[in-house]
């Protein structure tokens, strides 16, 4: 089964990682987090971000992101950033990928990204708005790798708490 991994280079903000960490934990996609963050790692508002999920998540932390190339030699990384040419949907990601965003306040260094501008890859937005916060973009990152892997090992249908879908009724015609 592939393993979707997201990286989160220096973020800033605890509350973003926290969601990230949640959406990882929902997922059963790996968090890599690259030092130096905005925040120590025991801040009550990452924890509280990610709610009870926190021991389903598998983490790794990094003190750079020299450090980060040299324990994962050969990761197929795809860049997301503002400043791309390519648009998230039209690539193809690999099993075993790694998703990379940046700070929230300013991305991925360009010197990262001029040196891999092949998987640089950008969210469609309005010219108008610089950026989508940092935990919805991974979001929106995390659930296009897993549509083109047919959510592998994700549950797709849901229940009912107090009815059950058999006793619905029918919605044909409208």
């Amino acid at each position: 089964m592939p393993t979707l991994n997201i990286v989160l280079v220096e973020p800033q903000i605890p509350q973003n990682t926290g969601n990230v960490a949640r959406t990882c934990a929902a997922t059963g996609a790996r968090l890599h987090l690259v030092e130096p963050m905005g925040f120590r790692v025991d801040d009550k508002k990452l924890k509280r971000a990610g709610l009870d999920y926190w021991y389903l998540l598998d983490i790794t932390y990094y003190a750079s992101w020299e450090e980060f190339c040299a324990r994962n030699p050969g990761a197929q990384c795809f860049f997301f950033s503002t400043k791309a040419r390519t648009r998230h949907s039209d690539v193809r990601y690999p099993a075993d990928c790694y998703l990379v965003f940046g700070r929230e306040d300013a991305g991925l260094p360009e010197s990262l990204l001029l040196q891999h501008p092949e998987r640089c890859v950008r969210l469609p937005m309005r010219g108008e708005a610089r950026s989508l916060n940092l935990s919805n973009a991974v979001a929106v990152g995390v659930f296009e790798a897993l549509r083109q892997w047919d959510y592998p090992a994700l549950q797709w249908k849901g229940q009912l708490h107090n009815g059950r879908w058999e006793d619905a009724a029918c919605d044909e015609g409208r």
